[in-house]
């Protein structure tokens, strides 16, 4: 199993470029299985979730799955299986999203209930319910999703909580319905828009992407199109704590510092100037760091994903921070971890309790998810002399080359067996 070693104290500078978006890949190669017509893929991130999908595709009935410097190009001229088993999911969240296309389109979807990242209870009823009230038949048996229907009926329906994967599942479903769906509570994710981008470009009738409200009128095929992933904000979100923790100067490239407004506003509070323009954003280290609480919330929020290598972040900073997570109720597996590492941290409740500035020292630390693993790498890069991560393909799930990237920056970081 390969562990990543990190010897810390290294200063870092240069340009890193971010690559696309994990989150908008996923939902747009799902969005493959909506049409008989090619779908190219541009700047698709080759990490371990978009391979496990692309398998997933192949087994659905996918001609081609052709990937080449980040560009992907699928075609399912018919659907050969209706099932997505769980031999397939079980490390991929991501992969309910074929349940919404694979129903709409073949009148049938057989779907593992998923697996992925132990960050706490995700439910899928947001989305059976969802899809339930345009008309689908689901019954859960044997750890599987079982929907089968004809033609889904437009209809209006209320997320209790907002849902990411829930508002695209939906949104695909329903772009073949018959009639018009009203989403109501949807998530705002840059994520959700990106899809919605790329389902009108292959003829479905969308507005709204964006806002808590998504009207969609259902059409009764779609066609392929040619489309661009968006740029990763978390991966460039982990990169600016990197140069903010240790960096001389680093321009984190080919970004889309709108979609960071929220953690940028926060590295403001923290005393922290960062200089931005149309598709960058450039950091240097602060010595001096004011901690400041944080409360993750859906977007425009503070993302759930970021909470971690903020932690890190605030181990770092003077005085006390309260971070508090509302999202997954299981997502402080790596206090234990930073610990380690001679943080000083006390959860409470929902709450972690982070005291700095504290010195970080190398330890033999392991990764809990992919998240987690983030943050353990920016202490890594900043900690007295060696860490080694275990279990780092919890940072293979999303995080493209992270090494390389790190190296070409001047940081120490080699993956060992």
């Amino acid at each position: 199993m390969e562990k990543l070693r990190i010897i810390g104290g290294k200063r870092l500078s240069g340009t890193i470029s971010i690559s696309g978006a994990k989150n908008a890949a996923l939902p747009a190669l799902a969005a493959c299985i909506l049409t008989d017509r090619e779908v190219k893929l541009a700047n698709v991130p080759s990490v371990w979730d978009i391979h496990t999908m692309l398998k997933l595709l192949f087994h659905v009935g996918a001609e081609r799955t052709i990937f080449q410097g980040n560009g992907v190009s699928i075609k399912i001229s018919g659907i050969e299986s209706s099932d997505a088993p769980y031999e397939l999911v079980k490390t991929m969240r991501a992969s309910i999203l074929v349940l919404g296309p694979m129903l709409a389109r073949n009148g049938h979807a057989r779907v593992s209930l998923p697996g992925g990242c132990a960050i706490g209870e995700r439910p899928v009823n947001l989305h059976i319910d969802g899809l339930r009230r345009l008309g689908a038949k689901i019954e859960i048996e044997h750890g599987y999703i079982e929907a089968s229907g004809d033609r889904l009926k437009g209809a209006e329906f209320t997320f209790e909580r907002r849902t990411v994967t829930g508002t695209e599942n939906l949104m695909m479903a329903a772009t073949l319905a018959d009639g018009v769906t009203r989403l109501v509570n949807c998530a705002m994710e840059p994520e959700v828009v990106d899809l919605a981008t790329l389902l009108i470009s292959m003829g479905a009738k969308i507005t709204g992407a964006g806002s808590n409200v998504i009207e969609i009128e259902g059409v009764t095929g779609l066609n392929g199109a040619v489309h661009e992933i968006i740029p990763d904000r978390i991966e460039a979100g982990t990169y600016i704590m990197a140069g903010v923790l240790a960096g001389d100067r680093i321009k984190i490239d080919r970004c889309n510092p709108s979609h960071l407004m929220a953690l940028l506003e926060k590295l403001e509070e923290n005393g922290i100037e960062v200089e931005s323009g149309e598709n960058f954003v450039v950091v240097s280290q602060k010595d001096e760091i004011r901690a400041k609480d944080l409360r993750t919330s859906t977007y425009p929020g503070f993302p759930t994903d970021m909470q971690a290598q903020y932690m890190t972040l605030m181990t770092q900073a003077e005085g006390e921070s309260i971070i508090t997570e509302t999202i997954f109720e299981r997502r402080f597996m790596h206090v234990g971890e930073l610990l380690r590492m001679g943080a000083d941290i006390a959860i409470d409740g929902h709450s972690a309790i982070v005291k700095g500035k504290t010195p970080l020292k190398g330890a033999q630390v392991m990764a809990t998810d992919l998240r987690a693993s983030a943050s353990l790498v920016l202490a890594g890069l900043i900690a007295e002399g060696e860490t080694v991560i275990d279990r780092i393909y919890h940072l293979h799930r999303g995080y493209e080359r992270i090494d390389e990237k790190l190296r070409g920056l001047g940081a120490s970081v080699e993956r060992v067996k």
